[in-house]
């Protein structure tokens, strides 16, 4: 049984581009733009905290975190959010990455056979490739949204969890607050658990994305919402994150991750604990995000596949044949970006949403970023005075 959901997940992205590239010849220094991996340094502060904890490494951590770890983390979603209602010893578990969480909650709100009829688990498309795989392997049916205003009253009765993104990995967009109060609603109806993954938030053009937390009205109920320290402040080696959810989501959860994953290490927490605390290093490294943006707007600003997100750190580009055009680029100048197609499903029509663009992370410094931006520039121009 294991082994053949298993076999269901054959279309991971980044073996997909792999194979793609396979073969081609790069045509300059190889620059990397095709995994979401922040490349800022981070603050000194990390490096300090975690050596003067060090004798935290030769204790198991407990599974829940610590008092300060979790009321740092409340603290900030709290005051972000406008949630006062979070009790972060009932509400808040910390968690090695947001990734490890995701797919926990659909193994826990998908999984098992007591579900009955309610088997399906929804997700955006283009989609963050753990969603399909949480609902797969607790053995859901997953069901690709385009537009969740729109999806049907019998598809939403049978689903067992949501999954949604904010700002949205790849597209960039922002869900406006009269959204999140329909999904919050419209969970509630039909009783499935609301799965937010904001961790790109911190990272935006103009305004601070809104958040679910602002559209519950001071209850949790079929909610839960992932916030990562990985882009925030750019350690995505640290590993941490966290859920908050309404105890009874979180109660279960901390069982299962008991039998099923290593607790974060305590010189971990007592550094996530500072960095949550901390808002000058988030203004920096968002400040340096709109930099290369900026740039961004400058090099290909005039160019019709070209768009400014609104959050988050990826270009969304539309070039006409994602896969193409990504080969193309390593070929001509070294740079490797990610065919939309392979974050994306095809719809009832067999149309993939994502195969006109390519996803560009944004990750490196200005210098880095140029060169990779002047060189897809050319090809977009090339590409477009080609087809006129």
């Amino acid at each position: 049984m294991l082994n053949s959901r298993l076999d269901l997940l054959t279309d991971y992205p980044f073996q997909r581009l792999r194979d793609l590239l396979s073969g081609v010849t790069p045509g300059g220094e190889p620059i990397t733009l095709s995994i979401g991996e922040p490349q800022h340094r981070p603050p000194s502060f990390v490096a300090e905290i975690l050596a003067a904890e060090a004798k935290g490494w030769g204790k198991y951590p407990p599974m829940d975190g610590t008092a300060d770890f979790r009321a740092a983390a409340g603290s900030w979603a709290a005051k972000r959010f406008d949630a006062p209602y979070l009790d972060p010893d009932k509400n808040l578990l910390p968690l090695s990455g947001s990734r490890e969480g995701l797919f926990q909650i659909g193994l826990l709100a998908a999984g098992g056979e007591g579900r009955g009829a309610k088997n399906l688990v929804l997700l955006p498309n283009p989609f963050y490739q753990v969603y399909a795989a949480a609902a797969v392997m607790a053995g859901a049916e997953p069901v690709f949204v385009s537009d969740f205003d729109a999806v049907p009253k019998d598809v939403l009765d049978r689903a067992a969890l949501a999954f949604f993104c904010t700002p949205a990995n790849p597209q960039g967009s922002v869900a406006s607050a009269g959204q999140l109060d329909r999904l919050v609603a419209t969970a509630r109806e039909h009783d499935f658990l609301l799965a937010s993954d904001e961790c790109y938030s911190e990272i935006y053009h103009r305004e601070a994305p809104a958040g679910i937390l602002q559209s519950c009205g001071g209850s949790l109920k079929n909610i839960a919402v992932f916030h990562s320290l990985s882009k925030r402040s750019s350690v995505p080696g640290l590993r941490s994150g966290f859920i908050i959810a309404d105890s009874g989501v979180i109660a279960p959860l901390l069982r299962l991750r008991s039998y099923s994953c290593a607790s974060v290490p305590l010189p971990i927490l007592a550094a996530s604990a500072a960095l949550w605390r901390d808002e000058g290093h988030v203004e920096e490294n968002r400040a340096a995000y709109n930099a290369k943006f900026d740039l961004a707007d400058q090099l290909l600003g005039g160019l019709p596949g070209y768009t400014r997100p609104a959050g988050g750190f990826f270009l969304w580009l539309r070039v006409g044949d994602g896969e193409s055009f990504t080969r193309e680029l390593w070929r001509r100048a070294g740079v490797r970006v990610l065919p939309g197609g392979y974050l994306a499903r095809p719809d009832a029509q067999g149309h993939n949403p994502g195969a006109a663009y390519i996803r560009v992370a944004l990750v490196h410094d200005l210098d880095v970023t140029e060169r990779a931006l002047r060189a897809i520039g050319d090809l977009m121009t090339s590409i477009e005075a080609a087809a006129q």
